[in-house]
C-alpha cells in the first residue's frame, strides 16, 4: 500500500483471503535450513525455531519479512516455487540435514516433491491456512460502483478466486471492466474466465515487478 501510495496512486486495500496462523511443533534435529514458500508463515518459523538457521524465502517481500522477523541469514529466491527449488539446489547438498518447509495448508507438494526427486530430505509443515473471505469491504464496493477503480492487482490465482467469489453479483461489470494486473498466468486465467477483458501478467512472478506494471502515476491520470 505504501508503494503505491509513493507512486501517486490511490489503493483500496481488500484481503481476498483470511489467515489462520498454525503452530509448528519443533523437530527432534534443527533443520539444515527453513524453506518459506509465504510471509504467512514466518510467525510459526519465529516461533519454533532458532533465528541462526538460514531462512530461504521465495521472493523479496518474505525475505524481508523474515528478517524483520529476527532471521539472521536470509535468501530471496526472487520469484515463485520454481526459482525457491533452483537457489537452494544451487545452495545446498543433500547431505547438509533435512529442509524443512513451511507452507500453507494444501501448498507446498510440488516444492517438496522437485527437491525430494533430487535427494534431499524434506519436512513440510503446515504453517497457515488460508480461508475465502466471504464479504468485500464496504469502501472498496462503494469505489467500484461509483467507477473510482481502475485496476485491480491479484497476488495469486487463489486470491483471485476468493475475491471474485465473493464479489457482489451487481458489482461485477465494473470490476470486470478495469485492468487486472497479475502475477501469475495462472491468476491471468482465473480474471479472463470472470470476464476480464483486459489483464497483464507481471515478467516475474514478483511483487516489485506486479506493481511496476503500474509504474508512477501520471497527474491526470486515472488513481
Amino acid at each position: 500500500m505504501e508503494a503505491l501510495k509513493a507512486a501517486g496512486w490511490s489503493p483500496y486495500a481488500s484481503p481476498a483471503l483470511e489467515i489462520i496462523p498454525h503452530a509448528v511443533a519443533p523437530l527432534r534435529r534443527p533443520p539444515a535450513a527453513i524453506l518459506l514458500t509465504s510471509g504467512q508463515a514466518i510467525a510459526a518459523a519465529r516461533d519454533a525455531f532458532s533465528a541462526d538457521l538460514p531462512v530461504y524465502a521465495v521472493g523479496d517481500r518474505t525475505a524481508a519479512r523474515a528478517k524483520n522477523a529476527g532471521f539472521k541469514t536470509v535468501f530471496s529466491a526472487g520469484g515463485d516455487a520454481r526459482a525457491l527449488a533452483a537457489l537452494v539446489i544451487s545452495h545446498l547438498g543433500p547431505t547438509k540435514g533435512t529442509l524443512l518447509l513451511l507452507s500453507g495448508a494444501g501448498q507446498g507438494m510440488s516444492l517438496a516433491s522437485q527437491l525430494r526427486q533430487v535427494g534431499f530430505a524434506v519436512v513440510r509443515r503446515v504453517a497457515y491456512r488460508a480461508h475465502p473471505v466471504r464479504y468485500i469491504a464496504p469502501d472498496v464496493q462503494q469505489a467500484l460502483a461509483e467507477g473510482l477503480v481502475h485496476y485491480t492487482l491479484f497476488f495469486s490465482a487463489e486470491s483471485a478466486k476468493s475475491w471474485i467469489s465473493a464479489l457482489p453479483a451487481a458489482l461485477r461489470a465494473q470490476a470486470t471492466q478495469t485492468t487486472a494486473l497479475v502475477m501469475s498466468d495462472a491468476a491471468a486465467e482465473v480474471a479472463k474466465k470472470a470476464g476480464w477483458q483486459t489483464t497483464r501478467v507481471a515478467p516475474h512472478p514478483n511483487a516489485a515487478d506486479l506493481l511496476g506494471l503500474l509504474g508512477t502515476r501520471v497527474q491526470g491520470e486515472p488513481k
